[in-house]
């Protein structure tokens, strides 16, 4: 998720610098260059989101861990509530790809 965050931020920065300069960055080749970055960083945050998911289900369920919270001191829930964040965010990140398409697309 790191890499999504330095993606994330560099194009944030790359879309400040175009509305200061009052240019449009319809170039082909950039497009498909943000393309390949977003489907990249979305595989790459699918991957991290099964991962802790695999982690949480073998805790919650396997080991039974956190049925035993008072022992172990484990914040179960914010696991479970931060798993299904980082599947929004993939799903957020793939609706992002998605539309980045349809705009090379209809350059």
């Amino acid at each position: 998720m790191g890499l999504q965050l330095l993606w994330s931020f560099g194009l944030a920065c790359l879309d400040i610098y175009a509305l200061r300069r009052k240019r449009v960055l319809h170039n082909p080749v950039l497009l498909s260059l943000f393309i390949v970055g977003d489907w990249v960083t979305a595989t790459l945050s699918l991957a991290a989101a099964c991962s802790s998911a695999g982690v949480i289900v073998q805790y919650a369920r396997d080991l039974e861990i956190c049925s035993l919270q008072k022992q172990t001191h484990l914040p179960c829930a914010r696991f479970q509530i931060a798993v299904t964040l980082s599947f929004l965010t993939w799903v957020l990140i793939g609706i992002s790809s998605h539309v980045m398409f349809w705009i090379l697309a209809s350059i």
